[in-house]
């Protein structure tokens, strides 16, 4: 009976979600490269860490809005720092997948990771995707959720232009 219990409250074991406000939480993941990216690497940038998949169709269907605003915003300058990066953190559970939608989808960044183990999901608190946090320069996540998604995304963003 012990070992059901057990058994039973393991899925339920993840961090709760940052709040607004709260500095982000780091970590490293590899790149479709096989290259170590941490989230510390884009201090000073606005970042835009996203947590999608190849297999979800709202991320999908939010990902042409994703690239038009890194297009719009990745050279621009914002009060605290020059520039978004949109940080991709993949959920999906084969490389092969997750490379052939970037590719699909147009995902012209460079930051692209993938979270093999689930293991920054949990970190973060994701129950659902697609799910945005937006951090700024200075690392503190100063949005999340809805408020970034479809025009609200570009809404948000615009906030931080010098």
């Amino acid at each position: 009976m012990r070992l059901l219990c057990v058994f039973l409250f393991v899925p339920l074991i993840y961090f709760a979600q940052p709040d607004n406000g709260q500095r982000a939480i780091g970590f490293t993941l590899e790149n479709t490269k096989g290259q170590e990216i941490s989230l510390s690497d884009y201090e000073g940038k606005l970042i835009l860490l996203d947590f999608w998949a190849s297999w979800c169709g709202p991320c999908r269907k939010e990902n042409p809005n994703v690239v038009e605003a890194y297009n719009k915003y990745k050279d621009v300058d914002f009060v605290n720092g020059d520039g978004l990066v949109v940080l991709s953190v993949s959920l999906d559970k084969t490389a092969k997948d997750w490379k052939k939608a970037i590719k699909q989808d147009d995902l012209k960044w460079e930051s692209h990771v993938w979270d093999r183990k689930k293991s920054v999901m949990k970190m973060y608190g994701i129950r659902s995707i697609p799910y945005s946090f937006l951090i700024n320069e200075e690392g503190y996540i100063v949005a999340q959720g809805n408020e970034l998604r479809g025009l609200d995304l570009h809404i948000t963003i615009e906030k931080y232009l010098k």
